[in-house]
């Protein structure tokens, strides 16, 4: 007597397959996650260091307005009473030495008065002798303050083709030794100049 076969199971529905992939594919859409943000926006970036480089800018300018006052630096008197600018590379002419920006290190040694009323700055400073209006260590000095200001210049919308700059000067300073510094700053790309006074009323 010979052994019954075992009768196969009955095959499966496609129905039921076809359920069994739709309810796979409604999981994974369950599942997916959004991708993340794994870069950086440089645009706002760039916008947020503008802000603050506008911000350091005023801060800079308003400093620039008050300047103290020495034995060695006296701003001279003027009846006007406008407001001081607040746009511009500051140039400090003492009664010996001449600083640029808020670097305590003197660009210039200036001589005695005498001299500088006949010649102006040593000669060993000028580009070509003593006659020479051009001041070669406070043209490179303006050089580097040059460079960064264009760049604010450029940041904030400004024309950057050429720089202000505020001339502190003493009240005693020759004319002589101020023509050399303005003539400096005009060979370094400065197209308008400041002259820091202090304002009263007139007498």
């Amino acid at each position: 007597m010979s052994a019954e076969q075992p009768t196969p199971p009955p095959p499966r529905p496609k129905a039921s397959i076809v359920r069994y992939k739709a309810a796979l594919r409604k999981a994974i859409r369950r599942n997916r996650r959004e991708p993340e943000i794994d870069f950086l926006n440089i645009t706002a970036m760039l916008d947020l260091m503008t802000i603050i480089l506008v911000f350091l800018l005023k801060s800079v300018g308003s400093s620039a307005a008050s300047i103290p006052q020495s034995k060695d630096l006296t701003l001279p008197k003027s009846v006007m009473q406008s407001e001081p600018s607040q746009e511009g590379v500051v140039v400090i002419v003492s009664k010996s030495q001449i600083l640029v920006g808020e670097d305590p290190t003197p660009i210039v040694l200036l001589p005695n008065r005498e001299q500088l009323a006949q010649s102006g700055v040593d000669a060993k400073y000028k580009r070509s002798g003593p006659n020479d209006l051009y001041i070669v260590p406070l043209a490179n000095a303006l050089s580097h303050a040059r460079e960064t200001d264009k760049a604010i210049r450029a940041a904030k919308g400004l024309d950057p083709s050429s720089s202000e700059a505020i001339i502190v000067a003493d009240a005693t300073t020759p004319y002589r030794l101020l023509i050399e510094v303005m003539f400096t700053l005009g060979q370094s790309e400065f197209g308008k100049y400041h002259l820091m006074v202090l304002s009263g009323n007139k007498q």
